[in-house]
């Protein structure tokens, strides 16, 4: 009797359970399907529907090439795209020299080193103290402005960290008796058991660039033909700058320019997440791994 009890108890709990967790993942991916809705949408359909959109009302794809003639748009994701290689390439060299360094054991300014690296994630120097430097060294209104400053996440540094250090030791150590430096043992042997740690950091870092827009808008005031594709986001949506060039094919047309307005929002707004939602399913597997790696210690 207490076996049939605890299996219903069972099976509620997972019915629950299930149905909870199917109600977080519509409420987490409704406002994206709302954006996908409205970017295919006919924009005086659009326009008239009030209430949750549950599927495109009607079909155009005005949004789109609207979004396809502006070279701001492309202009913006060309330096994207450059951003992110070369941002992340450069955070993950640094974070991988500075794991590696903090990681070994025996020195003994790790740990002092280590806390200063740690209480920068509290207090940091504010946006004046920053730009005043960044302006010092030359940095304003140059690609480095946006590569350089923050480069390094802490909180990166210390999963990788962590995950240097849960390799056993004695690899390391015969390697180290075998004659291997330090350059030969973290290549060799620390890079190739980390692979999972370095592709969750390197996701993060690369979600990280493309999203970024703030240090653009601050350091880049005079070069716009630096602007990633966020700050023309920012613009598109906030102020509609990058409008005026479409604003020029409905002069004749302006109620219909002014109904394709938010289609064009909403597609520039796929158009640039699309490269992201296409790499994250081939690297989720590596996210808990890869986070929770040296949480277990030997």
């Amino acid at each position: 009797m207490s076996k049939i009890h605890g299996s219903k108890s069972e099976t509620a709990f997972r019915v629950i359970n299930g149905l909870f967790m199917f109600i977080l993942a519509g409420i987490t991916l409704y406002p994206l399907l709302y954006v996908v809705f409205g970017s295919f949408s006919d924009p005086a359909k659009l326009s008239r529907f009030r209430g949750a959109l549950l599927k495109p009302m009607g079909f155009s794809l005005k949004g789109y090439e609207a979004v396809f003639s502006m070279k701001n748009f492309w202009l913006g994701y060309r330096n994207t795209l450059f951003y992110v290689a070369a941002g992340t390439a450069i955070s993950m060299l640094l974070t991988i020299l500075g794991a590696y360094a903090l990681s070994v054991k025996g020195y003994m300014l790790n740990k002092p080193v280590m806390f200063l690296i740690v209480f920068t994630m509290y207090f940091s120097g504010g946006m004046i103290p920053t730009y005043l430097v960044v302006k010092q060294i030359g940095f304003v209104d140059t690609i480095w402005s946006v590569l350089i400053p923050g480069c390094i996440s802490v909180y990166n540094l210390i999963v990788l960290r962590s995950s240097f250090q849960s390799i056993p030791r004695n690899l390391i150590e015969s390697a180290s008796i075998d004659g291997a430096g330090h350059i030969r043992i973290l290549f060799r042997i620390v890079l190739p058991l980390s692979s999972a740690a370095l592709a969750t950091i390197t996701l993060f870092y690369g979600a990280s660039r493309w999203g970024a827009w703030y240090s653009a808008m601050v350091y880049l005031p005079n070069r716009r033909d630096l602007y990633p594709l966020q700050m023309f986001l920012r613009e598109l949506m906030v102020t509609e700058n990058n409008m005026d060039a479409v604003a020029d094919e409905f002069s004749t047309e302006s109620a219909n320019f002014y109904l394709l307005k938010n289609v064009i929002k909403y597609a520039a707004v796929i158009v640039s997440t699309v490269p992201i939602l296409c790499l994250y399913p081939f690297l989720q597997k590596y996210f808990i791994k890869g986070v929770l790696v040296g949480s277990l210690k030997e």
